[in-house]
């Protein structure tokens, strides 16, 4: 079976002439007989660069979702009412609500833009859980990732409340994986988790650390120096052929990456593509 990816939403864009970028993440995986939608991004470019693309997004009846922030799910009511019902699978902590603190005192929204029972009305047909589980032939989902590192440590400014005193641990974060004779392809959404623990789960899960590819947003560009350092030293153990990176990962981190892995790099703009 070939899969193609490709990015739809993303902060970015590439050479595809009159498509958008806003900070947020969605990518489309195709292959003979069906498609998957993984994150939507915010709503605000998911429908016009898949049409700038030549994708047809009303046959797609399933959509996945990372965790429950905005830039990944905000496209998801647009995505109902232009193209109809669509099966959606998630963790079941995807509706808390979840907030940025900033250090003047204000408190942003981050969490799903529109509740489950709004969103059901528009369509949506949820699948919610929190276990290591196949989606699809040869399609899976984390489940819940275990924080076994002791140095990916996250983003300490996103909370579950608007005073800033419960850090938001994120159980809601999954990322993809697709199994293939070639290796398995990881498709991130922000990996809240952390890059090494994401990919020990899975190695667990799986019994396999053969990646042909990991894709997404890494959330390298929030994290410190020090977990940059650490991830990039592990990731050297697992000869990853393509890193390709968006979203998330931030500038200074993408550069970092691509002095480290220079065959494997790749940036994931609005427009990437890749067929394995």
């Amino acid at each position: 079976m070939t899969y193609r990816i490709t990015i739809l939403c993303e902060n970015s864009v590439g050479p595809i002439s009159g498509t958008l970028g806003e900070h947020g993440f969605s990518a489309l995986i195709e292959w003979n007989g069906g498609s998957l939608l993984w994150d939507t991004g915010q709503g605000l470019t998911l429908l016009h660069n898949a049409q700038r693309m030549n994708k047809n997004l009303h046959g797609l009846q399933q959509v996945a979702l990372s965790h429950g922030h905005y830039d990944h799910s905000g496209g998801l009511l647009p995505l109902l009412r232009a193209c109809g019902p669509k099966q959606v699978f998630g963790h079941p902590a995807i509706f808390t609500p979840r907030y940025r603190h900033k250090d003047t005192g204000e408190s942003l929204s981050l969490g799903m833009p529109y509740p489950k029972e709004y969103l059901e009305g528009q369509g949506a047909r949820f699948d919610l859980s929190g276990q290591f589980r196949e989606i699809l032939p040869n399609i899976f989902m984390t489940g819940h990732v275990p924080r076994s590192s002791t140095f990916e440590t996250g983003d300490s400014g996103l909370y579950l409340d608007t005073c800033g005193c419960s850090r938001d641990p994120f159980e809601d974060d999954q990322s993809l994986v697709i199994t293939t004779g070639k290796g398995l392809v990881v498709i991130l959404g922000c990996c809240h988790a952390g890059l090494i623990n994401t990919l020990d789960h899975i190695a667990d899960q799986t019994g396999r650390r053969d990646i042909q590819a990991v894709i997404g947003g890494t959330h390298l560009g929030f994290c410190t120096g020090q977990q940059l350092d650490q991830t990039v030293a592990l990731l050297k153990q697992w000869q990853i052929s393509r890193l390709a990176v968006s979203h998330c990962t931030g500038f200074a981190a993408a550069t970092r990456l691509k002095q480290e892995f220079p065959a494997a790099f790749q940036s994931a703009q609005v427009g990437y593509s890749i067929e394995i």
